[in-house]
């Protein structure tokens, strides 16, 4: 039977963090208003949670007080707060830099002048104190968003073009480069992506990629690159744009057999969509490949009237999404941002769960942070996802088996009326009632 069950809630008026009901196991005869969990019926397993290290993020934190820094650092990924063990790292500058930037000199056709100096005033002193809150190993994956200019056709890093096919070794040689230099800082790339966003011409860092150039890229340059360096661990995940042309694309790029023996699996954004299906379809088409949801943030050019609510909802949805439909690990997009929703060198603004002000040295969790961490905090690194059925589609439920034999079972309410659940499995549970636009994590073990 059920063990105590511990019951978390937020709403979107909640105003401090979970709120924790205890109660013991019954036997539950209701069956017109549940939600069964299935162990026994597995799925992939869950390598964690995580945001990324944008340079934005860093010179955010950089200004802020040592004390409001510890808090920081502790409300990401220290035990108390969203227990964070992934990080996305940008190779190059991204949209949330403070300007265009790379690690050599241009026109430097060997790498000669290669440095990560820029790196070291701000963005990885953040990867380090978040190292030290986390207590153990965070994982990291790398992505660049162009090479430097002079590889490239339109001769400029933003605006999208093309890295020249000339250039294919020597980019090659430039991640090798990046990640050992990242190593000797102390700082392990475990993932990385070829490309991000290789379909998207934007008027920040971009560059673009048929489906059969970043193969080539990855088959003949890329992987044999990494191998030779002694770095064919690190694993290797194409597409890194948004869900509703992942299958199609990972499909095209997989279609040489030796470009596979390279692949990791896929990584996802999600800002055309849910297309959850195309997750699922990578995994039961693939089932050695994972996919990884890399990036998503509530834009500003978009959503910027929407209340806090509706981006927690955002985040939650997705995430249930997600992972139920196989994704393995989830990384939110910047760690911090400020009033704007920046710093951004090209205007791209958007929110994040934990925003600053440093000329006042406060921070504010938003509610996304804590609709994140009804996931983060509890499905634990190794966890699986595991079988569940609703009764409406009124609650969205997803579960997870954590490593101990906990159960985290996670249900959003997006309506506007409670929403009543009956948790079973093995014919015990518990009923609760979900609030208007709240979500409940719900953990627990079962005894013989």
């Amino acid at each position: 039977m059920m063990e105590k069950i511990r019951e978390y809630i937020t709403d979107y008026k909640a105003g401090k963090f979970w709120e924790e009901t205890v109660c013991e196991a019954e036997k539950m005869e209701d069956c017109m208003r549940v939600v069964n969990v299935y162990p026994d019926v597995t799925f992939q397993k869950i390598r964690g949670f995580g945001g990324a290290f944008t340079e934005s993020a860093a010179h955010n934190y950089a200004a802020m007080s040592d004390a409001r820094k510890k808090e920081m650092m502790q409300a990401y990924f220290g035990r108390d707060g969203l227990r964070y063990n992934l990080g996305r790292i940008h190779m190059n500058s991204c949209d949330f830099a403070l300007g265009n930037y790379t690690y050599v000199e241009e026109n430097d056709e060997e790498l000669k002048t290669f440095s990560i100096a820029h790196d070291e005033k701000e963005i990885l002193p953040l990867i380090r104190d978040a190292q030290e809150a986390y207590g153990d190993k965070l994982a990291f994956m790398a992505a660049p968003w162009s090479p430097p200019a002079f590889m490239k056709t339109n001769g400029e890093m933003n605006n999208g073009g093309k890295l020249k096919r000339e250039y294919y070794p020597l980019w090659a040689a430039y991640f090798v480069k990046f990640i050992e230099a990242y190593q000797q800082a102390g700082v392990s790339v475990d993932f990385l992506t070829a490309q991000n966003e290789p379909m998207a011409v934007q008027t920040w860092d971009s560059c673009i990629y048929t489906s059969e150039e970043e193969a080539l890229f990855v088959r003949e340059y890329l992987g044999p690159a990494l191998e030779r360096a002694g770095l064919a661990d690190i694993g290797i995940y194409v597409w890194d744009h948004n869900k509703e042309e992942a299958y199609q694309r990972f499909k095209e790029v997989l279609a040489d057999k030796e470009t596979e023996k390279y692949v990791s699996g896929a990584a996802v954004h999600w800002y055309t969509g849910d297309h959850f299906e195309a997750a699922e379809l990578i995994r039961k088409q693939y089932p050695d490949m994972e996919v990884f949801f890399t990036e998503g943030c509530v834009e500003y050019s978009r959503f910027a009237d929407s209340g806090e609510a509706e981006k927690a909802e955002m985040y939650a949805h997705d995430m249930m999404g997600n992972l139920s439909a196989g994704v393995s690990a989830s990384f939110d997009w910047n760690l911090f941002l400020d009033a704007e929703g920046g710093p951004n060198h090209v205007g791209n603004f958007c929110a994040a769960p934990i925003m600053c002000n440093p000329q006042e040295d406060t921070f504010e969790k938003r509610l996304s942070y804590y609709y994140i961490g009804h996931f983060s905090r509890f499905i634990e690194p190794g966890a699986v996802k595991i079988g569940t059925t609703r009764y409406s589609d009124a609650v969205e439920a997803a579960a997870f088996l954590n490593p101990d034999g906990e159960r985290a079972l996670v249900l959003l309410n997006k309506t506007d009326r409670e929403v009543p659940v009956t948790v079973r499995e093995d014919g015990y549970g518990k009923e609760t009632t979900l609030a208007p636009h709240s979500i409940h994590t719900i953990c627990y073990k079962m005894s013989n």
